[in-house]
């Protein structure tokens, strides 16, 4: 080949290596992924989901990319957040509470839907059944509403004297609050505690609520599993010293931050879950093929020095049977 021939050949490659990267990304699958919360405030989860992506051989930046919505702190279904993704014709929507589920399945019945909810999803009516979710929704389960009754048991273990439970439920987020209080009312009944529950979605109505600790004072406090309370979860922790009342949560993050102890679902392995669950939809899935999956992983942590500072002695029994001591 001539030397002319081959640098025209060159540059003809040159030129069109720009215009097959601009295609590349021009057909690159977008997924919406919607959350009640912050940015900035669920990074571990998103390490979660992104790896689960990569399970399904998707890496973001490379092969997908991924639109984030945040409600900043509304939980009431978000429904102007899941509109706009559908109007951008995304390839596949994911949704982190029942609230925003809710407002997907009512924007779109074509857009394949992987959501991440606490309470059941049957009875949220978003599936047909957990193994035949059907339509155009899927995702995980990871029954956080659903295990007040345990975490009830969890207070009789660590105080045998214990008569009164209080329960601090986010008014906003409607589906867990219902399903919470459902439960932990047929629990506490079961166990002969006496359960008061406490409304707080702001900053200030959590001030507000532990304010009464001081004439009407609980022998412990629960929390629902709210994703608001874990974003302010070292308020609630500070609070909790402040008031000298045990801590029970659903979120090991609280638990880390001073609260006396946790249990319930391993929540960055249901977001990796609900990635591998988007992969796999982007690589041809039918929603309708994919059961709903209900978590397995489930976590008792324990924070010995807040239950030291309570003056608080740790069952050995329930120290054998946690998954994790914070010393």
């Amino acid at each position: 080949m001539r030397r002319r021939e081959f640098i025209t050949l060159l540059g003809g490659a040159a030129a069109a290596w720009p215009i097959a990267a601009r295609a590349q990304q021009a057909t690159m699958p977008v997924i919406g992924l919607v959350d009640p919360r912050s940015p900035g405030t669920i990074e571990g989860l998103l390490r979660g989901f992104r790896e689960g992506l990569k399970d399904a051989s998707y890496v973001e930046g490379e092969n997908v990319s991924i639109i984030y919505r945040w409600g900043e702190g509304q939980y009431g279904g978000t429904p102007e957040l899941t509109a706009d993704l559908v109007g951008r014709r995304v390839a596949v929507i994911v949704v982190t509470t029942g609230g925003a589920a809710t407002s997907a399945k009512a924007a779109t019945a074509t857009i394949p839907i992987v959501f991440l909810v606490a309470e059941d999803p049957v009875k949220l009516g978003l599936v047909a059944s957990l193994a035949r979710p059907g339509n155009n929704l899927t995702g995980i389960n990871f029954l956080a509403a659903e295990l007040g009754a345990k975490r009830l048991e969890l207070v009789r273990e660590l105080m045998p004297a214990a008569g009164r439970v209080a329960l601090l439920v986010n008014p906003a987020n409607v589906t867990t609050t219902v399903a919470t209080v459902q439960d932990a009312e047929s629990a506490a009944h079961a166990t002969g505690l006496l359960l008061q529950v406490l409304n707080a979605g702001t900053s200030q109505e959590i001030n507000l609520a532990f304010a009464t600790f001081v004439r009407e004072r609980p022998d412990a406090l629960l929390l629902s599993p709210d994703p608001f309370f874990t974003a302010r979860r070292v308020q609630l922790a500070t609070l909790a010293t402040r008031y000298t009342v045990p801590m029970i949560a659903g979120s090991r993050q609280i638990t880390e931050a001073g609260g006396l102890v946790s249990y319930g679902a391993n929540i960055t392995d249901a977001f990796r879950q609900a990635g591998s669950y988007a992969g796999r939809i982007l690589k041809g899935a039918k929603p309708v093929d994919l059961p709903v999956v209900q978590s397995s992983k489930f976590e008792l942590v324990i924070n010995a020095e807040t239950a030291r500072m309570l003056g608080l002695t740790i069952p050995p029994t329930l120290l054998a049977r946690a998954d994790e001591v914070i010393e």
